[in-house]
């Protein structure tokens, strides 16, 4: 018998937002669910110009960001980038970034290497400007 793991990232995945306190954001880490050993992958679905509050960096994962739908804003240090549906985004692990959705949301894929169990990740709270 073949060796896979087969889910669905939404419906099979917890929404771990809520026990965060992240109202208008969903985000499934499928990582461990998945069973992977090198790599990660998580789905996120943001509500109309919802910001997540902070950003993060990471001293080793490289992480992919895909636009399934809908449109999104990453900063990327101090560089806003724009990214409309399939467009494709790679930031490498010290980069700061963090995203916002556009008017109509989005629904993202990211993928992550190596698997750091996010050990590697630093928050960065004040990671925006004021408005």
């Amino acid at each position: 018998m073949a060796d896979y793991t087969h889910l669905n990232l939404r419906d099979d995945v917890e929404d771990l937002a809520p026990k965060h306190g992240l109202e208008g954001l969903e985000s499934h880490f499928a990582r461990n669910p998945l069973g992977l050993e090198k790599s990660g992958v998580s789905y996120y679905k943001l509500e109309p110009n919802f910001r997540l509050p902070f950003g993060h960096t990471h001293s080793e994962q490289e992480e992919i960001y895909v636009v399934l739908s809908g449109s999104a804003a990453f900063k990327v240090d101090d560089e806003i980038v724009e990214l409309k549906r399939l467009d494709a985004l790679r930031v490498p692990g010290p980069v700061a970034r963090g995203m916002e959705s556009g008017p109509e949301g989005a629904e993202l894929l990211a993928f992550g290497a190596p698997n750091t169990d996010n050990k590697d990740a630093e928050m960065q709270q004040d990671f925006w400007p004021s408005s």
